[in-house]
């Protein structure tokens, strides 16, 4: 078990058989040490000193973080990069963060970011919390959610749907016709398909029009009219395998 910060260590230390607490403060550290040291306990723990970001990570299957905020988005995507696959993360976040973590399709806060996570974990919310629960109180609201990753993950490459991400969610209420025409936007895929057709040893035609080859996948596919804030995580899929089919990358 992996714990982020050592607020809950000593509670947690009382049911898990070993625990590995990561923290960036080594005064904090320090009194962890100081709090266990002739227990039981000292036995089951061992601390990194340092940020868990950047942290060599030991195996761990449950990581427990009560989330410095200022590195909700660092440390989500630090845990779905980790290896091997751990079994679930009980987190707390900021409460607008949390809310973006399990937003749907369609809602306000479905997002890039919300795709991205979901993409490659399973996110419930499991609580929210005051701010009156903290001493002293904050100026913000928090809640809990619980993330388990899929194992395993999709057989997409990450740079390949967030680039698709980053084009259409920054109009995420404008057609995925009218933001894939933008003129930086074709030259780009343009460019990646030049890339791909000469490691592919493919023969490019000086005529080729870059435009109607975009236009001809979205007709085809279905998703010209789509917007990607009502586009769901397999829609996103089928249009990526569509434009792949043609050649055309997003990364």
């Amino acid at each position: 078990m992996l714990i982020v910060t050592c607020n809950l260590t000593v509670k947690i230390l009382e049911q898990a058989k070993n625990v590995t607490a990561v923290e960036m403060d080594p005064r904090m550290a320090a009194e962890l040490t100081k709090r266990v040291q002739g227990k039981p306990e000292q036995r089951k723990l061992d601390i990194i000193i340092g940020d868990f970001v950047k942290a060599d990570l030991p195996y761990f299957d449950v990581c427990i973080s009560n989330t410095p905020y200022q590195i909700s988005s660092p440390l989500v995507f630090r845990l779905l990069s980790h290896r091997p696959i751990f079994r679930v993360a009980i987190l707390m976040f900021q409460r607008e963060f949390a809310m973006r973590l399990v937003a749907q399709p369609g809602t306000e806060l479905w997002s890039r970011f919300s795709a991205n996570v979901q993409l490659y974990s399973k996110v419930d919310l499991v609580m929210h919390v005051g701010k009156n629960n903290f001493r002293p109180a904050p100026q913000i609201e928090s809640s809990v959610v619980r993330l388990v990753p899929l194992d395993p993950p999709p057989p997409i490459k990450f740079e390949e749907f967030d680039g698709l991400g980053r084009i259409i969610f920054s109009r995420r209420n404008k057609t995925v016709h009218a933001t894939l025409m933008a003129k930086g936007v074709i030259e780009m895929l343009e460019q990646n398909w030049r890339t791909w057709c000469s490691t592919q040893n493919k023969i490019i035609d000086d005529d080729t029009n870059m435009k109607a080859k975009v236009e001809e996948v979205l007709s085809s596919s279905g998703y010209s009219e789509q917007r990607a804030a009502k586009m769901t995580l397999d829609d996103l899929l089928k249009l990526i395998s569509a434009f792949h089919d043609e050649g055309i990358h997003f990364a």
